[in-house]
């Protein structure tokens, strides 16, 4: 790919007027509203959608795509009308694909990378090329309050991809440099639904679910919806066994000025003999991909993931143009598991394996109150939003390794006997304290509207605090070498301009003041969190709504301190820099009646600078692909009423294994489909849902995490069917 030489922020006026110019052509004008009998046909942008709350953004078109999103303390906001790049997925896509986590829902969009956990199971993403720990995804625009590591899509009812730097919004979060993931949870609407399912996955995974919701009171202002999840069984993988347990409530409230709710729920995930990752840092070489369904794990690994966790949000009109808001939330999670990744040695797949045992628990707790309103001065409106967010999260971690591992395959893997634990860290069954984080910060924001709002000036800073303790193991004891505080103001400002009514062009410009990465397995320092991260978004860009078509392109550059393990000390810092320039291309929309798109593309420019010494300056990072590309479809097959015909093809670049740049991961392509059919039985919904992942069985390496320690093979064909009826 050649490199994106040309910075974000002299972005060519030319293509833009290009892009223009074709999107207000005839030929993608909205056509006069009609209906069809497979298609729900809702309003993109009605009048009585309120900005800035927790009202969600109107589903586009069929239902599954939401042109907006939570944008953290400033609400829920049409993309349109904002200088960043957002899109939410709602909870008729996570059914029409049956998707059961939350890997699942956002392999719809380019912009987001699935990475497996660093010798976990954990699930991980990297957003424009930056990484999104799983454990700091939001419920409600609140961190810290979803379970751990790998969330059911059962209680969701929409997925909001925010991409790019956002901590002026977000501030508590933790990591989150290239974009956030938000999650509201279901809320009873005004029809009353009782709706029962069943699924399969192949191999033998069989699940059961439950989601009833009612409204109660004379204007169907309080509200109730319950969602329970069981699901076990084994998976594609050989001898790889997985089990969910999810129940879930939520509570709400809505009146003339005050609206509350409450949501709680217990999540448990259960992983045993799971294929992990494969360590090749003892090579220079990438080994060949062993057969789609090979396990080379054993019987004895195992993660037990459970976690108990809940919100609460209250808004209150003030006035009429002034609203009090606030949300509190929080968790507590338990991990205990038996981790072991073979080592590759040679090219025939000869392997060692060890043990890992932990045992993890995690307390996090986050909140946020502030006031937001409106008010004009002369001929310039103002939308402005003052608030306040923080978040605690303590971690108590102990563990034990075998030292002496045993000798495998990864090609023809037999069973090993469990390698003694030799070296400890802490008391496994009485693990104490090794780090504490808090981040704290204080928002401002002022959105100036011109020229009837054709004009939109975002400027807003966070002054943020952020205070990072770790402990030595087993003693809760201060490393003093290893604390840090920092704070200062960050500031964030975007400009949105309405040359005619379905264009936006815009451009922002944010900083983010974040505790380090934790230091990676090798490293003296293994497991604190190093140093506390500055970094620096620009980004331009188009977005166009007609109502039956939309879309985005963006130019962006990040830059942000990255983590390497010093070959003098082995000690790992904040030794370099990662700059990531890229353009995302994101269409979606109905471009005619049965036939629904979405598609994305993202070009990356991933390069390392400031390193030591300038050992890998100008090299790509680790894991980034330069080109990563989804289409998906749907077409209604006619005239068989209630037939839809899916498809989705994926496809990754290569991208390097290594700091030296001197191994790489090939690029590959995927292919799923399925078909939905829904039928009326006595005047209820039965719907039949079958699809097929990866149809051509493709064999390929999908990632490597950060470091360059381990790589993870993509999932095999695999076969779901589901069946929902709505009582």
């Amino acid at each position: 790919m050649a490199h994106l030489t040309t910075s974000c922020t002299g972005f060519s006026l030319t293509l833009l007027s290009v892009l223009i110019g074709a999107a207000i052509s005839p030929a993608f004008a909205a056509p006069a509203a009609t209906t069809s009998d497979n298609t729900m046909t809702v309003e993109a942008t009605p009048e009585n959608f309120r900005p800035g709350g927790d009202e969600l953004v109107p589903a586009y078109l069929d239902g599954q795509i939401a042109n907006g999103g939570r944008l953290g303390m400033l609400g829920e906001q049409n993309a349109h009308n904002v200088p960043f790049n957002v899109v939410g997925y709602t909870s008729k896509m996570i059914q029409d694909q049956q998707a059961n986590t939350l890997k699942e829902v956002v392999a719809n969009d380019a912009s987001v990378q699935n990475v497996q956990g660093y010798g976990n199971f954990a699930e991980t993403y990297r957003i424009r090329g930056f990484t999104l720990d799983g454990d700091d995804i939001t419920l409600g625009g609140l961190p810290g309050v979803m379970p751990r590591q790998v969330v059911s899509t059962q209680m969701i009812d929409r997925v909001e991809v925010f991409k790019g730097s956002n901590a002026l919004i977000n501030g508590a979060a933790v990591s989150g440099v290239g974009g956030m993931i938000n999650l509201e949870p279901k809320h009873a609407e005004d029809t009353p639904l009782t709706r029962l399912g069943v699924d399969y996955t192949s191999a033998s995974e069989v699940g059961t679910s439950l989601d009833s919701a009612r409204r109660f009171g004379d204007n169907n202002e309080w509200g109730a919806r319950v969602n329970l999840l069981h699901r076990e069984g084994e998976t594609a993988v050989d001898n790889e066994k997985r089990r969910t347990t999810l129940a879930s409530l939520g509570l709400d409230y809505r009146g003339d000025k005050l609206r509350t709710s409450l949501d709680m729920g217990y999540q448990k995930q259960a992983f045993h003999g799971g294929r992990l990752g494969v360590n090749i840092s003892g090579v220079d070489f990438i080994p060949e991909v062993p057969r789609g369904t090979s396990n080379y794990s054993q019987d004895w690994v195992y993660s037990d993931l459970e976690s108990e966790f809940g919100m609460a949000r209250v808004e209150y009109d003030l006035l009429p143009d002034w609203t009090l808001y606030g949300a509190v939330g929080g968790q507590h999670s338990h991990e205990t598991g038996a981790y072991a990744s073979p080592k590759v040695t040679d090219e025939t797949g000869a392997a060692t394996i060890g043990n890992m045992n932990t045992n993890k628990i995690v307390d996090a707790f986050s909140g946020m109150t502030g006031v937001r309103g409106k008010f004009d001065t002369g001929m310039v409106s103002h939308s402005v939003n003052v608030g306040y967010s923080a978040q605690t999260k303590r971690e108590k971690t102990a563990y034990g390794m075998a030292l002496s591992p045993v000798a495998t395959n990864i090609y023809q893997p037999d069973a090993v006997e469990k390698p003694a634990n030799t070296f400890f860290g802490g008391d496994l069954d009485d693990p104490r304290a090794t780090s504490r984080i808090r981040t704290q910060g204080v928002l401002l924001a002022d959105t100036l509207g011109f020229v009837d709002d054709k004009i939109l000036l975002t400027v807003g800073a966070r002054h943020q605090k952020v205070v990072v303790r770790n402990y030595a193991y087993g003693t809760q004891i201060e490393d003093s070498d290893a604390r840090f505080t920092k704070s200062r103001w960050t500031p964030g400002y975007g400009l949105v301009v309405k040359p005619w009514e379905s264009v936006s062009l815009y451009a922002n410009h944010i900083e983010a003041l974040q505790p380090g990465e934790s230091a990676s397995s090798g490293a003296v320092n293994v497991g604190q969190v190093t140093g506390i991260s500055l970094s620096k978004q620009n980004e331009v860009g188009v977005k166009l709504d007609y109502g039956r078509v939309g879309g985005s392109l963006a130019l962006f550059e990040i830059k942000k301190p990255t983590g390497i393990i010093d070959p003098q000390t082995n000690i790992f810092g904040l030794y370099g820099e990662q700059r990531n320039r890229g353009v995302e291309l994101n269409v979606f929309g109905e471009p005619v009646y049965g036939v629904r798109l979405n598609g994305s593309a993202t070009w990356l420019d991933p390069k390392m600078s400031k390193t030591q010494d300038g050992q890998y300056d100008g090299n790509d990072a680790v894991g980034v692909a330069n080109f990563y590309t989804v289409l998906s479809a749907e077409y209604d097959i006619k005239p068989v009423e209630g037939l839809t015909a899916l498809a989705r093809l994926t496809h990754s670049g290569s991208q390097y294994a290594d700091q030296a740049n001197t191994k790489k991961l090939d690029s590959y392509t995927t292919l799923d489909l399925g078909m939905r059919y829904r039928m009326r039985v006595k005047e209820n919904d039965l719907t039949w849902r079958l699809a097929v992942e990866n149809v051509t069985n493709e064999k390929y390496w999908s990632g490597v995490e950060n470091y360059g320690t381990y790589i993870y093979q993509g999932d095999p064909r695999e076969l779901k069917l589901s069946l929902s009826y709505d009582f």
